[in-house]
């Protein structure tokens, strides 16, 4: 393999056209830049230099080494700039997080990547459990989970708190627990765990959301107050999700007396290094999830 330090000093002796001034251009002495040249020709068992008294011109291999070293020496430049840079504002960031985190997020994540288009978001709607090993995995940079991870791999630091709202449709006026029960539930992947915390600290009679008549699904976070909106049931939502549906004048929402919420978490592996522009997306995230909560939306 071909020593780099000889190269740089032979391309820059071309470059010149004097052992001295090289000498100078590198900070090393004549003798020095020409030890390089002669340990190079020793190398490739090839003459480099015609030398000509205190003069020289390149020979056939000469010329063909100056131009690939040209380009193996500007490449290899070229990688260490990107080693050592870190920009805030370039690069790929892979994220995830559930649904109605996702539908607070992602329009805000776009804008900051329309003010910086060399920054790229992925940005992937998952469950928890699917977040925490993508993470554990190094397949995602950050996470944001409604649950803390389980995995000893995985850091979670709670960062903000995410309403869960009673929605029915626009024509239920009072959500007695007869009314909710007439209505039936329409459920959705965690359906079952917000009705819990919800319905459970609301009303004394529920026990379980098989309590209700099950009259749809729907694990397509934007699709699940649909049949509500239709009267075809009521459900549990994060306030997110509930702010990204378009039809409000079909639905009705409902805050109890007793509020009931879940922790977002911020995710990331542990140990890994955050680079900058990481950095970036996670303070426009943490933003607006901790303004909207300010706002009580």
């Amino acid at each position: 393999m071909i020593n780099t330090v000889w190269l740089r000093s032979f391309c820059t002796l071309v470059d010149v056209g004097h052992f001295t001034r090289t000498a100078e251009r590198l900070n090393m002495t004549q003798s020095g830049v020409s030890q390089h040249i002669r340990k190079l020709e020793e190398q490739l068992g090839v003459a480099l230099l015609i030398r000509e008294g205190k003069q020289f011109s390149l020979s056939g291999a000469g010329e063909r080494l100056y131009v690939e070293a040209q380009a193996i020496l500007s490449a290899l430049s070229h990688l260490e700039q990107q080693v050592v840079e870190d920009p805030p504002y370039e690069g790929l960031v892979r994220m995830m997080s559930p649904g109605s985190v996702g539908l607070k997020l992602y329009p805000h994540l776009l804008e900051l990547q329309t003010k910086h288009p060399k920054l790229v978001i992925d940005y992937r709607f998952a469950p928890n459990s699917t977040i925490e090993n993508a993470i554990a995995d190094s397949t995602v940079d950050i996470g944001f989970m409604t649950s803390k991870s389980i995995l000893a791999d995985v850091s979670c630091t709670a960062v903000a708190e995410e309403p869960l709202l009673l929605v029915t449709p626009a024509t239920v006026e009072e959500p007695s627990w007869e009314r909710l029960v007439e209505l039936g539930f329409i459920d959705h992947p965690d359906g079952s765990h917000h009705a819990n915390l919800l319905l459970g600290a609301n009303y004394p009679q529920f026990q379980h959301s098989q309590q209700f008549p099950t009259k749809g699904f729907s694990n397509q976070i934007g699709l699940i107050l649909e049949p509500v909106s239709r009267g075809l049931g009521f459900t549990v939502l994060p306030a997110h999700a509930v702010e990204a549906f378009d039809k409000t004048e079909c639905i009705n929402i409902h805050r109890l007396t007793n509020p009931a919420s879940e922790t977002i978490y911020l995710c990331r592996r542990r140990h890994r290094v955050v680079q900058k522009r990481m950095e970036t997306v996670i303070a426009e995230a943490r933003g607006w999830l901790q303004s909207s909560q300010a706002s009580g939306d």
